[in-house]
């Protein structure tokens, strides 16, 4: 007895250290970061500018914790997946326990909307943060669930990782170009065909009642108007009309984001040298931050789509997921590499 308990130990003590060894301590860091400036933020941020939301265009470092948040859950969400997937966990179980944790997600960001009084429900805001994760989170996990690989094969070629991605990239991508032709096509009343800009006061009050354009008249359709964001940030400068930066048709842009995560997380289970892996993160970064660059034209305001949390805007989501893969390639090299 002495001997078997001796041996259930060894084997307990084995099985949490290769854990551990497995672990990615970074990307852990990451995640700390990440709240450390979501709780710097929440509590007035020092009073400093950039702690603020953009109001419009433009980036600052409060709009960089929810998208890096999403970029980190694509991330973890591929390892855990595969994790299950080697441990001959039926894949219909995992796509049911993406689909529950999705609608608890969903159900506390409505909780979270009733907070002090806000209960009322001729109009109860519908759309929030969470909400968005969960839907996120239920589109790319059950993708992940039902066509991420059980065994990654023991010759690596250098774009396996890419190679088991094909069908999951057609989705990430559907979601750019059906988020692309709402945005460019959709006939908004009294709007402009293709509008980006914060209604209001913008372009001397011409489209006072546009903030958003295809995005705000998306939810308005769906929700109803009495049931989105009423004080967006842009509406302190502009004074538009009511909009909902946590919409969804910027949800499917945010999808598109965490598949970018998804991507760096098949890196880590794909290559196993850490020179590989920085220079597949490295090369992401290069790639996402030129087509963000491209979209905005390097510039706040005059590019073809700009960069823009309030929208979910594509180059939004590169330039972030830019930031991300590059970040994420410091933090992995001093704290994993050089411990």
């Amino acid at each position: 007895d002495a001997e078997e308990q001796d041996t259930t130990q060894l084997m307990e003590s084995a099985e949490v250290e290769a854990r551990q060894s497995r672990r990615v301590r970074s990307l852990d860091a990451f995640r700390g970061l990440s709240i450390t400036i979501m709780v710097f933020v929440n509590y007035g941020g020092g009073s400093y500018y950039f702690f603020n939301h953009s109001p419009w265009n433009g980036l600052t470092v409060a709009d960089l914790v929810f998208p890096w948040f999403v970029w980190i859950m694509g991330v973890s969400l591929v390892i855990s997946t595969q994790s299950q997937l080697r441990n001959s966990v039926p894949r219909r179980k995992i796509v049911l326990r993406v689909i529950k944790r999705s609608i608890i997600l969903v159900f506390l960001g409505l909780i979270i909307n009733s907070e002090g009084g806000s209960n009322d429900l001729m109009t109860f805001r519908l759309p929030g943060v969470l909400q968005r994760f969960g839907l996120t989170y239920i589109i790319v996990g059950c993708t992940e669930a039902m066509l991420l690989p059980r065994q990654f094969p023991e010759v690596i070629s250098p774009v396996l990782d890419l190679r088991c991605s094909v069908w999951q990239l057609l989705v990430a991508l559907i979601c750019l170009g059906l988020h692309t032709l709402v945005t460019f096509s959709l006939h908004v009343p009294d709007c402009p065909t293709g509008y980006l800009g914060p209604g209001g006061l913008d372009h001397n009050g011409a489209f006072s009642n546009c903030t958003g354009g295809a995005a705000m008249w998306v939810d308005r359709s769906v929700f109803g108007s009495e049931h989105i964001y009423q004080h967006p940030s842009s509406s302190r400068i502009y004074h538009g009309s009511a909009h909902d930066p946590e919409g969804l048709l910027g949800t499917l842009t945010c999808v598109f984001l965490c598949w970018l995560g998804a991507a760096a997380g098949k890196v880590l289970l794909v290559h196993k040298s850490w020179k590989a892996r920085v220079t597949r993160w490295l090369v992401w970064a290069v790639l996402t931050g030129l087509v963000a660059g491209a979209l905005c034209g390097f510039t706040k305001n005059t590019g073809v789509i700009p960069i823009n949390k309030n929208l979910w805007s594509i180059s939004f989501v590169m330039a972030t997921g830019s930031m991300a893969f590059f970040l994420l390639s410091i933090m992995y090299i001093l704290i994993d590499v050089n411990r």
